[in-house]
Order: C-alpha cells, then structure tokens, then sequence
C-alpha cells in the first residue's frame, strides 16, 4: 500500500533551527526506506525564496500500521518539524501502457 506524506513545518522563528538539528538523522532514515524499497521518492518542499518549509514522501509500506510504526519515530515528527501533516492512500500510475 502506498501512502503521500505532506507536511509542513512550523512557522515560528525556531522551525528551520529543529529540521536542521535532526536533518541528518531523518536523511539517514531516507536512505533506509530506499534501500528497504519503502520509499520512492521525497524530497522537501520549499517557499519562494528556496528555504525548506515543509517535506513530501511517496511510501510503501505493507498496510497503514506498518507505515505508522516507521512514521511514529521518524527524527521530523519526534523532533517537533513537521507541524501541519496529511497522510493518505496513493496509487502511482503505471509508466507504460502495457
């Protein structure tokens, strides 16, 4: 089952200060995700001035207590970053006709 992640950071003056404080962390975590074939692709949404405001994921876990089991400790939710988030079921299209 595949899951979209969208969250965005918090708005106070310390938003940016805690995402880079655990960054490392959660990229850690990423490459873990792809190299189990959990994560597809992410990557960090920015504002007009190209700062980091928030994150998007494109996940595969087997079923939602699966992805709430990895997404409960990721460094972004137990560090406090990510502070407006939507979850929901997602289907990728087939790349080909066949």
């Amino acid at each position: 089952m595949q899951f979209l992640v969208t969250a965005y950071d918090g708005a106070d003056d310390k938003a940016l200060e805690r995402r880079l404080a655990v960054r490392e962390k959660h990229l850690e975590g990423w490459y873990k995700l792809v190299a189990d074939g959990h994560g597809i692709t992410g990557g960090a949404i920015l504002d007009d001035e190209g700062r980091m405001i928030g994150s998007m994921a494109l996940l595969e876990f087997p079923d939602r207590a699966a992805f709430d089991a990895w997404f409960e400790n990721d460094p972004y939710v137990t560090g406090g970053v990510w502070q407006k988030i939507e979850v929901r079921p997602f289907r990728v299209a087939p790349k080909s006709k066949s």
